[in-house]
């Protein structure tokens, strides 16, 4: 597949990354058995090995198969030797300060970690685990595991929680952080973790703010490094707070619209990334489509890696004519409500669904907040955008990710240029 990409790249014995055209999940899915070096997992073999739930962290033959939650449409299948899992976990332990030797060691005497993901599926949360658990057995049991299924009612995910009397560290997604702060808020969780750590979505000061407030308890904070499944050690954050490239593993590139570098301290259209170790699978200038912005100054830390911070996703972004809106303009917090989802349902039509706590009244909590939201829209110009009321439930993604705000999808193909084509990327 690269050598029919790369055709028209000129011969030299030096290439410039940035002369080799822009990769994207869409084209590379299609190309699926010609994408991967090796020949004895083709695409049907890997997909009949995602559909048994039961094989979830089980290697084939001797790679790990798992699977992208699809928030930007087709899932990725992605595929990693036995090899990365000693690399991610070398290349975190390389990365470790004083300080997090000191966080591992205190959290550890305090009790055990929980894991709150999506289990229905072969994602990277639950798998990974599992994985490293058939590896190594003994890695498993010092980094001890509990795993919770973020997709069950919360209710029952606040009685599992509280079931577990030493919880000390919680491994999550922002958005189902932010379903524990108003559990915590409401007096039904009684837990009081040290440390949390998220990943998957951006965490907003605002919502840091907030678990901060609500778990008093957190006398390591909240830890949260910026990767993904198409590659597990992309980053790792510092004691000063900031998220640095493994630039010896890894290559981040922020980007504009173009696919041309943009400055430090610009905040790029996508970021694409390119990874140094997984040799089953090339990563090469793969758009991940996450808006970024790097520090123009060094880190306090001291180290020689480039820091970051992530501002979001594209495929979060609402879009309505001209418009674009973040989708944290939106205020779906109630106090009668335990989770608010808004569904772009098409360009100027959405749908509200509301799971309602202790029985409240449902029609005087939808009528509340279609009002903001109506509100928003006007604010921002848009003022024939019917905002409607749905008998649905809120939904997680397949896994386990509550999104408040769930834009209107796209093909990924339709609306990105092909990679093969090699032409100028533009949304």
């Amino acid at each position: 597949m690269f050598r029919r990409l790369y055709a028209d790249v000129p011969p030299s014995n030096e290439i410039q990354l940035r002369d080799l055209p822009v990769t994207r999940k869409p084209d590379l899915m299609r190309e699926f058995d010609d994408w991967l070096t090796i020949r004895s997992l083709p695409l049907d073999r890997a997909r009949e090995h995602l559909r048994d739930i039961r094989k979830a962290g089980v290697p084939i033959d001797d790679v790990a198969v798992f699977q992208t939650s699809g928030t930007s449409g087709e899932p990725a299948v992605i595929v990693l030797s036995d090899s990365f899992v000693e690399y991610a976990y070398g290349i975190m332990l390389a990365r470790f300060e004083r300080f997090h030797w000191k966080l591992t060691r205190d959290v550890r005497k305090l009790g055990v970690r929980v894991t709150i993901t999506g289990g229905n599926g072969h994602f990277a949360g639950n798998g990974f685990n599992k994985l490293v658990q058939r590896l190594s057995p003994g890695l498993a049991k010092g980094f001890g595991v509990t795993f919770i299924e973020a997709e069950q009612p919360i209710d029952r995910l606040v009685e599992r929680l509280n079931e577990i009397s030493n919880i000390a560290w919680i491994v999550t997604y922002p958005s189902m952080l932010a379903i524990l702060v108003k559990e915590k808020e409401a007096g039904r969780l009684q837990i009081a973790p040290a440390l949390f750590s998220t990943g998957g979505e951006t965490l907003t000061d605002d919502l840091r703010e907030q678990v901060r407030r609500a778990f008093p308890s957190l006398k390591y904070g909240i830890l949260d490094p910026y990767g993904s499944t198409e590659c597990l050690a992309l980053s790792f954050e510092c004691s000063h707070g900031r998220k640095h490239v493994n630039e010896d593993w890894v290559i981040l590139e922020a980007v504009d619209e173009a696919m041309q570098p943009v400055p430090d301290g610009t905040l790029s259209a996508t970021v694409l990334l390119t990874v140094l170790a997984n040799e089953v699978q090339p990563f090469i200038r793969y758009d991940l489509g996450d808006c970024v912005r790097f520090y123009e100054d060094t880190c306090p830390c001291g180290s020689p890696f480039r820091s970051f911070q992530v501002e979001g996703r594209q495929a979060t972004l609402v879009r309505v004519g001209e418009v674009t809106l973040s989708p944290l303009v939106f205020d779906l917090e109630h106090d009668h409500a335990q989770r608010v989802q808004l569904v772009q349902t098409a360009e100027r039509e959405f749908e509200v669904r509301i799971q309602v706590a202790d029985e409240a009244a449902a029609g005087p909590v939808f009528q509340e907040i279609i009002k903001s939201v109506k509100r928003v829209f006007r604010d921002n110009g848009l003022d024939d955008v019917a905002v409607r009321e749905s008998g649905k439930l809120p939904e997680f993604t397949a896994s386990g990710k509550f999104h408040e705000v769930v834009p209107l999808r796209s093909a990924d193909a339709g609306s990105r240029t092909s990679s093969v084509s090699r032409q100028p990327a533009t949304e």
